[in-house]
């Protein structure tokens, strides 16, 4: 490795040396910003690490930008060119041979996420519930904290009232609960294509909920505090495990459907076309 700028040599050239410095400058940044929604701990993490990235970054292009040489293949290990000769050239279409595809070509159909939601929604009730009866004794205490983030009323209510049955804390949970699943469950046909294809259970059904679950943590004190003393974490977090495998196990095996890149404008536009047939002589 070099430090001189005007370092030469006939056999390598000087690049600049790879650094993660950047990445952790940028990270840093991150955190600072989103401790301005969460934490001041978030923050403080988030300055302690950009000023660390910014200092490692400095110190790679002062007092000299830090190069390291890359050798250059002798001219007689070059390869001889190629020459053609004069022919026609066909033009590829987009799609065909996997011209200029875009990645993913094929995708999980949409129904697939709605169905998949409603089955995880539904382990995910059958949880929370069955946690309610065992522990506090009540099936009515989980459907009306759910229901407490739209009723204000049940949010500041009695340990009482909300083992108590409800008939608008249960159509507000109902609504809340499903229209959630069916929302997650359609954002899951969106990401399970971007994960490992060997770790779909490992991203899509643990760290994937465990994610959203620190999200909620970190800001349910800030929007609702009465709610937040009162929420029960760990059967939560159980329920939400069990969600992202039930529906991340259903959208994954679903059958994935083609996209449209490699169609013709006509037949995107599903305009209808009569092919006229040549007659043999």
């Amino acid at each position: 490795m070099s430090s001189d700028p005007h370092h030469e040599s006939e056999n390598a050239v000087e690049l600049p040396v790879p650094t993660l410095w950047p990445i952790i400058t940028a990270f840093g940044l991150t955190l600072l910003f989103a401790g301005f929604v969460t934490t001041l701990i978030v923050s403080l993490v988030g300055v302690l690490c950009a000023l660390v990235g910014a200092i490692g970054w400095f110190s790679d292009v002062f007092p000299h930008p830090k190069h390291e040489p890359f050798p250059i293949r002798p001219h007689n290990e070059w390869p001889e060119a190629i020459v053609s000769e004069g022919r026609t050239v066909s033009h590829l279409h987009v799609g065909e041979h996997h011209h200029r595809e875009q990645l993913p070509t094929a995708v999980h159909p949409y129904t697939a996420g709605f169905v998949g939601g409603l089955l995880g929604g539904a382990v995910m009730a059958f949880i929370a519930c069955a946690w309610g009866l065992l522990v506090d004794h009540s099936i009515w205490y989980p459907i009306n904290l759910l229901a407490a983030a739209g009723l204000p009323e049940m949010s500041n209510a009695s340990v009482e009232v909300l083992k108590s049955f409800s008939l608008a804390g249960l159509i507000v949970a109902i609504v809340t609960h499903v229209t959630t699943s069916i929302m997650v469950g359609l954002l899951y046909t969106v990401i399970l294509p971007m994960l490992p294809a060997k770790r779909e259970w490992l991203f899509g059904g643990i760290l994937t909920p465990l994610i959203w679950t620190g999200l909620i943590w970190a800001s349910l004190r800030f929007i609702n505090p009465t709610l937040n003393d009162r929420f029960e974490w760990l059967p939560f977090v159980i329920s939400q495990i069990a969600f992202g495998m039930v529906c991340g196990y259903y959208v994954f095996h679903s059958i994935k459907v083609t996209t449209q890149q490699g169609w013709s404008v006509a037949a995107r536009l599903g305009v209808e076309a009569q092919h006229r047939e040549e007659k043999k002589s």
